[in-house]
């Protein structure tokens, strides 16, 4: 077989396709890499890895620039990834896949492939991304069932750390900073937390008896359908925070959530986690997170 004559002529007619269905060139793109990279493999079995450089000198001499020994590896590197089990999805362009194919964690790559058609993301929003560590930080549970998305629920898509961007560049900040901070880009940390989140209030005013209590941040969740207490500490988690959302949470149970909603869920966002405290929390809806400033 001639390796590189097929290699060839899948390039050159995707080049044609191209210009003439110009509205589907990215599915055509897709298709012809995984074929070039499919071909460029098995020739590597029978003639070596310097084969990929022999091919990239005689490709850029007849059809010009775009060949280079790097981008031939990444179609490789593509078929070898798609070879693994993922579906071919025209919804990623071939500069989302380059992005993710340098990635060599195969769950990693398909959660970022699933949130880019989930979320309809740019090449710079995946950078964006995958440059905010978001699949490190999710918990190992999630990871393990990454394919599978029936066995997520809400707690399971709340990063940690959630990252909240500082402009003030302050080490040592108060409360009502961080909330401040949070409120001034409020789509940013919310996104921190997962999907389905829409923002109901700050200062969420409650009457307790005969006192009145300010709940940091209150959302709501479409997706899990419940509400979401969230509190700002700037200190290592305490037990008394504990205490202090567990009455939030269940007041919102009673007074605001309908019979139809799920049940409250609460977050403690602190400076320190605090493991010991929240292993004898027995309401498994409350959870901490640790914020860090960037």
């Amino acid at each position: 077989m001639n390796y590189y004559n097929e290699i060839k002529n899948e390039l050159i007619n995707n080049e044609i396709y191209k210009k003439v269905k110009d509205y589907s060139k990215n599915k055509s793109d897709l298709k012809t890499y995984y074929n070039v990279g499919k071909l460029l493999s098995e020739a590597g079995k029978h003639y070596g890895e310097a084969v990929i450089k022999k091919y990239s000198i005689k490709l850029t001499s007849e059809l010009g620039k775009g060949y280079t020994t790097t981008n031939l590896k990444y179609m490789r590197q593509f078929y070898l990834f798609c070879k693994k089990g993922h579906t071919l999805s025209d919804q990623l362009s071939w500069s989302h896949y380059r992005c993710l194919l340098g990635i060599g964690n195969y769950n990693k790559v398909i959660y970022y492939v699933n949130i880019v058609i989930k979320n309809n993301l740019s090449v710079r929003e995946l950078r964006e991304k995958i440059k905010n560590n978001e699949y490190e930080r999710l918990p190992d549970r999630v990871k393990k069932n990454i394919s599978d998305s029936n066995k997520l629920n809400i707690i399971d898509t709340i990063k940690n750390p959630i990252i909240i961007k500082n402009k003030y560049n302050t080490k040592d900040i108060s409360e009502k900073l961080l909330k401040q901070l949070i409120l001034e880009d409020i789509t940013s940390f919310m996104k921190e937390l997962g999907e389905g989140y829409i923002f109901i209030s700050s200062e969420y005013k409650i009457k307790i008896g005969n006192n009145y209590n300010y709940i940091d941040l209150l959302l709501f969740n479409i997706k899990y359908n419940c509400y979401v207490v969230v509190e700002l500490k700037v200190t290592e988690l305490k037990k008394e925070h504990i205490g202090q959302i567990e009455v939030y949470m269940n007041y919102i149970d009673n007074n605001l959530k309908d019979i139809y909603h799920d049940k409250t869920i609460g977050i403690i966002i602190v400076k320190k986690e605090n493991k010991f405290v929240i292993e004898y929390t027995s309401d498994k809806r409350i959870l901490q997170r640790y914020y860090v400033l960037t």
